[in-house]
């Protein structure tokens, strides 16, 4: 007889990882750049009066007397229940999808807490360096030309051009003049039409070729500005090799062009990127890793406040507000020292996986996964992808964004380590930059070529590279190369 149905009791065993919404804070904390760091910091600045900040740079964050110390918070653990080396917490089907390794944090906060106070920055005014990197990092699929492109970046000036020597970034960056003139190339390709030339005459050059209106007289026009600047129609025309009224038109045309094409942007100075890590080489050998503290906002507990506020506590709201308030400041600050120390390991290990390419430039970055690195400094790989994001280290070959120091492996033709995929895009660009025009190199002898150094790579991976670089197909170079002669 089959039992009647009802209401009963069942116990279920099992595991369910959760994030507490301090946690979550710590996390956020984690992924944000110095900039938005500090506008989080000055927001808790001005609505929690147990804190303020430091005056002199080398005092300590949490202030001299300790005698007030932390408190526990509800999360419990001394550290708040945030330790970035132990988290299992990846969960499919959460509401945040990480970008590095694929995985996904659910966090749940309430009053303000979690992710919503902290993506509540201010969005940063656009800037050309802004415009720039955007465009950079949407149309650049070579994360060694990205990485170029960005130093380059550093040195276009208020008016919008590249006030850097070329020749300097090649040996900085350790790769070929011609890389760096290519990387220059792709940032005059964006907008504004003009940014990233050179000379007034390349300027306008690029806004006319961006019109279609750059044609033989229009070069040989731009070629005689000083006649241009005289409003000499006669020497113009007789010099272009056109009539008077076509002269007249193209000069219209050329005032009509912006000179500073960066003076659309209210000639606000583009702000340098700051780095979060510095990397100086030792006079003995080896390299040394630093935080920069001057990018860091430096908050102290108010301990004077702590006292005045607790004697004048009376009932027993005031009390839960004032207590509310002291586990806030606490937990702020060691978030913050845990953040400081967190990048801080992971620049490190990136220096030691990655010495070859300070020691020799960019052809030598070896292979790495977020798995390595968080292997190395026994935290989660999720961790590393978000120190990565948005943290930049200034090194003597330039300053890189660390997740540029990721890169997938391809196999070495006898074993052993394989090589870095950017590297082996180098060596590609390389190789079609060294070819004569009698003997365009193919797909298959290229990748012919690289197995005979050392590197396993397929004739199909050879063309996506290619492709990924912008180098026309060998019957096309051939075509190209054969009317250059």
């Amino acid at each position: 007889m089959a039992a009647a149905p009802g209401l009963g009791l069942r116990q279920r065993l099992g595991q369910s990882a959760r994030i507490t919404q301090q946690l979550g804070q710590a996390i956020g904390l984690l992924q944000l750049s110095n900039l938005e760091l500090r506008a989080y910091v000055a927001r808790e600045l001005e609505s929690n009066p147990l804190l303020e900040e430091a005056e002199d740079r080398g005092e300590a964050p949490g202030g001299a007397d300790d005698s007030d110390g932390p408190e526990a918070d509800d999360s419990g653990g001394e550290d708040g229940g945030f330790a970035f080396q132990d988290e299992p917490f990846a969960e499919p089907g959460g509401a945040f999808d990480d970008e590095y390794g694929g995985a996904v944090w659910r966090v749940s906060g309430r009053g303000g807490g979690g992710f919503d106070a902290i993506e509540a920055t201010l969005a940063a005014p656009e800037t050309l360096r802004r415009r720039l990197e955007m465009q950079i990092g949407a149309d650049a699929a070579d994360p060694v030309e990205r990485a170029i492109c960005m130093h380059l970046v550093e040195w276009i000036d208020d008016a919008g051009y590249f006030a850097g020597d070329a020749a300097l970034a090649a040996e900085r960056l350790g790769c070929a003049p011609e890389r760096v003139e290519r990387a220059l190339a792709r940032i005059q390709a964006c907008e504004p039409a003009g940014v990233g030339a050179r000379s007034l005459r390349e300027c306008l050059a690029l806004q006319l070729a961006a019109r279609g209106a750059l044609d033989a007289p229009m070069e040989r026009l731009l070629d005689n500005l000083d006649l241009l600047a005289r409003r000499d129609l006669a020497g113009l025309a007789a010099r272009c090799g056109i009539g008077e009224d076509d002269a007249a038109a193209r000069v219209a045309a050329v005032r009509a062009l912006n000179p500073k094409p960066g003076a659309a942007f209210d000639g606000a100075p583009a702000p340098a990127i700051e780095p979060d890590i510095f990397v100086r080489s030792r006079p003995g050998g080896g390299w040394e890793v630093a935080l920069n503290s001057d990018a860091l906002p430096r908050p102290l507990a108010a301990r004077r406040y702590r006292a005045a506020l607790g004697g004048g506590a009376r009932s027993a709201a005031d009390k839960a507000w004032l207590r509310e308030r002291r586990q806030s400041a606490d937990w702020l600050l060691r978030a913050l020292e845990r953040r400081a120390d967190t990048i801080l390991r992971v620049a490190g290990a990136l220096v030691r996986f990655q010495e070859a390419f300070l020691d020799q430039g960019v052809r030598y970055l070896r292979p790495l996964t977020l798995r390595e690195v968080a292997d190395a400094v026994s935290m989660h790989e999720s961790t590393i992808g978000r120190v990565a994001r948005d943290k930049y280290m200034a090194t003597p070959r330039g300053i890189f964004e660390l997740r540029y120091f990721f890169s997938a492996a391809i196999p070495a033709t006898a074993g052993g380590g394989g090589h870095s995929a950017k590297a082996v895009r180098q060596r590609i660009r390389d190789l079609v930059d060294a070819e004569p025009a009698s003997r365009v190199l193919s797909d298959s002898r290229l990748a012919a070529l690289l197995r005979e150094s050392g590197i396993d790579i397929a004739r199909r991976t050879i063309a996506k590279y290619r492709e990924s670089l912008d180098i026309p197909s060998s019957a096309q170079r051939r075509r190209i190369k054969s009317a250059r002669i």
